[in-house]
């Protein structure tokens, strides 16, 4: 069928059907299990295996296509893979150009499609791949592929069990590659019915309790995105997109109000989920806000080549689409509320919330304990590891940051003081998530921009750690819980005698997660107080001293629980292959990302700069 269509047309319905089945493909998995005899639970195990597997290997397919786009322009920059065309939102605004003025020109490994979904309201089925988003999907498969070996003891309910792991990773990837805001909003609630029912269906003691309470957080934090996403779309963009979406607008006014041309143009309005184009509307406001509205430039266009810059005249920055004319376009802007600033306070606060929860950060933590000692082992594996992934204004930077440290220093304190050594992992997550967001929020601009970089980059690393070394340090909970039947540190200890293998790997993760250098905790915190140290010295020293705390309640934890002679533990058996392919990934991963760091940040660094540059220079 792509052979009858005109090469631009099949280039696009190429990406378009990469970019679909990595996100949709787990779905398709889950709804075939429906076929599956009940009495054929083997096959149901493995089926899970083959299509979160070939997820994965579709996403490593992805990464190569994505590594060839930043080879392509490494020899066209200043710094090698930064080049703009590199940039998601550049290859965005391309694909929203080609895509109004009806052209062909596009690039199958370009890597972004847009397609019209609910067209009465601008929504568009949009989805992009850069380093960080690519990074995020790729640990979720991975940490997928491991939960779903360690779930292979669940029989009750398997079939259900399976689906909604299986719709999950579907509703986290959507997530990670969504452009349209829209779109992301649905994948983000896609994500909230699977791990209800994971939680509350097979936990363990209150997982009732603990379900409820980790949706009606996650519902407040929709709630407040929602409300974001309402007062975004009222903006009027008309001037940040390409204007042949604007002509239009114009000729469906005149043609359905029966308006004269002038009178067509003055009240047609161009609404927006696009995360580039809204990007571009709030980079301008703070421009405005800021005083400095004369940096605001018409961009040109990829045939105009770059602005010639003049002598003693500040930094350009081109927002506007091109064939505006800018005195209107900026008295267009300044007419709106969102010039206001408490319209941008307003709507940093609502995205701020619904981040938070998942992120997440105090107070907005206290479901997260109860989710992972209640929630199964491979579930407790997918919300430390995966979701809460998915969680600033300049004014506002220095209070976020201030909340980061709060997290970190709260979170390694409320460690010290669990006897439950699931839950004293769920605090240490509270604790490095706030790592996450003091690096988002180190901002600095200027000669200084590039600690910020190293800040974000940290930030970035820090989640990927994150997510290995928690879902294998909840995985080893779990084999310690299958032959103790509980997890209280003081009933524990003598571990390594019976089960020296296990010990061994453990170790590695404990440390790990501790920032011992060589391994992965350690790149990601020491990057974030690089950043943090240009920004705030009183934030990086407060957040250099709470390592103390890490390293406290972790060997605490490891001698009460693998030291010392216990007879209770002595008959213990050692890890089945099973449990060991398990742990072992988790900890060449652990030894990998922290030896080799620059294997992760060789396509997540490009993206990262991208972001910085585009928000520094306000």
């Amino acid at each position: 069928m792509l052979d009858l269509l005109p090469t631009d047309m099949k280039d696009r319905e190429l990406d378009m059907i990469q970019l679909s089945v990595l996100v949709f493909l787990p779905a398709a998995f889950a709804f075939l299990l429906l076929v599956v005899p009940a009495g054929w639970k083997s096959l149901m195990r493995w089926w899970t295996v083959f299509g979160i597997a070939l997820t994965l290997t579709l996403g490593l397919c992805t990464l190569v296509d994505y590594l060839n786009l930043l080879g392509r322009y490494s020899d066209r920059s200043e710094r090698t893979n930064y080049h703009p065309a590199t940039r998601l939102d550049a290859r965005a605004d391309k694909q929203i150009a080609v895509t109004a003025s009806g052209r062909g020109e596009y690039q199958s490994d370009d890597l972004v499609v847009r397609r019209s979904w609910v067209p009465q309201f601008d929504i568009h089925f949009a989805l992009g791949v850069d380093g960080i988003s690519l990074s995020l999907v790729l640990l979720t498969g991975v940490v997928s592929l491991l939960a779903v070996v360690a779930s292979w003891t669940i029989e009750s309910n398997l079939r259900g069990y399976l689906m909604l792991i299986l719709l999950l990773h579907t509703g986290v990837n959507g997530a990670f590659l969504s452009t349209d805001f829209f779109a992301f909003y649905v994948f983000y609630e896609l994500m909230l019915l699977p791990m209800y029912f994971l939680i509350g269906l097979w936990g363990s003691g209150n997982r009732k309790g603990a379900a409820f309470k980790f949706v009606l957080y996650t519902l407040v934090g929709s709630l407040g995105l929602l409300a974001a996403v309402i007062a975004l779309y009222t903006v009027d963009a008309r001037d940040f997109v390409p204007q042949e979406e604007v002509e239009v607008r114009v000729e469906k006014i005149k043609r359905e109000r029966g308006l004269k041309d002038e009178d067509a143009q003055r009240v047609a309005e161009v609404h927006s989920f696009d995360i580039s184009t809204l990007g571009k509307v709030g980079r301008a406001v703070s421009l405005v806000l800021s005083g400095q509205e004369q940096r605001i430039q018409v961009a040109r266009g990829q045939e105009a080549g770059p602005r010639v810059k003049v002598e003693g005249e500040p930094d350009g920055v081109e927002l506007f689409a091109p064939g505006v004319d800018r005195e209107e376009a900026l008295a267009r802007l300044k007419s709106q509320p969102i010039c206001a600033p408490g319209f941008q306070y307003l709507v940093f606060v609502l995205l701020f919330l619904g981040f938070a929860v998942k992120l997440p950060i105090i107070p907005l933590h206290s479901w997260l304990p109860d989710a992972h000692v209640e929630a199964p082992t491979p579930v407790s594996m997918l919300l430390a590891g995966v979701l809460l992934k998915l969680g600033a204004a300049y004014q506002l930077a220095w209070w976020v940051g201030l909340i980061g440290v709060v997290g970190i220093v709260y979170g390694g304190l409320a460690a010290m003081g669990q006897r439950d050594l699931k839950r004293l992992l769920a605090y240490s997550s509270v604790s490095h998530m706030g790592f996450v967001l003091l690096g988002l929020a180190a901002w600095n601009s200027g000669s200084n921009a590039e600690w910020w970089e190293w800040g974000v980059n940290g930030a970035v690393f820090q989640m990927l750690a994150h997510g290995v070394t928690s879902a294998g340090m909840f995985f080893a909970v779990g084999v310690i819980y299958d032959r103790a039947h509980h997890r209280d540190l003081t009933r524990l200890g003598g571990l390594t005698e019976p089960m020296p293998v296990f010990s061994g790997l453990s170790v590695v993760l404990f440390f790990a997660s501790m920032g011992l250098p060589a391994l992965c905790g350690f790149v990601g915190e020491f990057l974030v107080m690089m950043g943090a140290w240009r920004f705030c010295w009183g934030l990086a020293t407060a957040a250099i001293l709470s390592t103390i705390l890490t390293a406290a309640y972790l060997l605490w934890a490891w001698q009460r629980a693998y030291l010392g002679v216990n007879p209770d533990t002595a008959k213990f058996p050692d890890v089945t292959a099973r449990e060991f392919v398990v742990l072992a990934v988790f900890v060449l991963l652990s030894i990998g990302l922290g030896v080799m760091p620059w294997f992760v940040t060789a396509w997540t660094e490009p993206s990262v700069f991208a972001w910085v540059s585009s928000l520094a220079v306000l």
